[in-house]
């Protein structure tokens, strides 16, 4: 079970306590919301895409979306997310749980700028029902990002 493996790779940290195992789903940033009685925008939605032959995931803000003018910019394609049973084989988590801990070996993960203006946010952990809570810092050294970009839009309004 993937959760398993996220379970695992924080206790290298010595944070697999803080994982939260919640009894609502969170599998989508509504859910997420609700369950953690926070706001939408800051629950961490981690979606993934194949870009350049290989997977990559991109960790945003609860309220941003995929600007396709950026993305094709960024990556020189046009975004194209891994339909569900891709996300598992190439990512190692399902859909409703990805994130970018505990992952299969050569996914790049990216952190979108949409996440800056939030002291922590919320990543799940590699279940429906998963989630962390983790400072932009700390979300920046355990998602072992290879960089921050800047690929979304409508979040800035929202600021």
């Amino acid at each position: 079970m993937a959760i398993e493996a996220v379970k695992e790779y924080f206790a290298q940290y010595g944070i697999a306590d803080r994982i939260m195992e919640l009894d609502d789903s969170s599998a989508t940033v509504e859910l997420a919301a609700q369950a953690l009685g926070c706001e939408p925008c800051r629950i961490a939605k981690t979606l993934s895409f194949m870009a350049g032959g290989k997977p990559v995931l991109i960790v945003t803000a609860g309220d941003a979306k995929i600007d396709n003018a950026k993305y094709k910019a960024k990556f020189g394609a046009k975004a194209k997310m891994l339909t569900p049973d891709e996300a598992e084989e190439l990512i190692g988590h399902a859909v409703g749980g990805v994130c970018p801990f505990g992952i299969k070996a050569g996914v790049d993960v990216y952190l979108d700028e949409s996440l800056k203006r939030f002291k922590t946010v919320f990543p799940a952990c590699g279940s429906s029902n998963s989630a962390i809570e983790l400072t932009i810092e700390e979300l920046e050294k355990y998602s072992g990002c290879s960089s921050w970009i800047d690929v979304c839009k409508n979040w800035q309004e929202m600021e």
